[in-house]
């Protein structure tokens, strides 16, 4: 029912708010976008904690994901939105800092949040009514849950960025002396 409840600031192409919202089951009005965060928790292994949705989740029932991920509330920023994303599908309290990276896709701005976890599987409250159960995987396991059709259908370049990406905090490549 929350879900029905939910409201979007609205965007333009340039990320600045039109001063607009909408209610989520509405979709979106032609030419606005809104901002959806993930947040990838990474153990010291550098493994990716994933989350398999729960059966009754409108979007992807069933898929395995990335940590955490979700739209902005009206109101919010993006990093008070991956707060609380955090803490509704996994129980945790995070202090995160700016996004790692932004992806624009076809509804508006991904803003991705990596850092590393010290966090048990017992430390989350998991299951609940948004995420059916969680594990640790590598990026060879998660290709495979995306290449089988059991992981949302993220663009496979997507999936090994956020890996590369981990640490990095840096476009450039200081190996290569820049």
């Amino acid at each position: 029912m929350a879900a029905l409840m939910e409201m979007w600031d609205l965007y333009d192409v340039d990320r600045i708010p039109t001063g607009g919202t909408v209610r989520r089951q509405n979709g979106l009005p032609e030419g606005q976008l809104h901002v959806v965060v993930h947040v990838c928790l990474f153990d010291e292994a550098g493994r990716l904690l994933i989350q398999r949705r729960d059966e009754g989740k409108q979007n992807w029932p069933g898929l395995w994901d990335f940590s955490v991920g979700g739209s902005v509330h009206a109101g919010e920023t993006s990093r008070a939105g991956a707060v609380r994303e955090v803490r509704e599908e996994l129980g945790l309290e995070l202090d995160l800092a700016r996004p790692s990276f932004t992806f624009n896709f076809q509804y508006g701005f991904d803003d991705f949040y990596l850092l590393r976890t010290n966090a048990a599987l017992s430390d989350l409250a998991v299951p609940n009514d948004e995420v059916a159960e969680v594990r640790w995987a590598d990026l060879g396991e998660v290709l495979q849950l995306l290449r089988s059709g059991r992981f949302i259908n993220y663009r496979e370049p997507v999936v090994r960025f956020v890996f590369d990406f981990l640490d990095q905090r840096n476009i450039f490549d200081h190996r290569q002396g820049i």
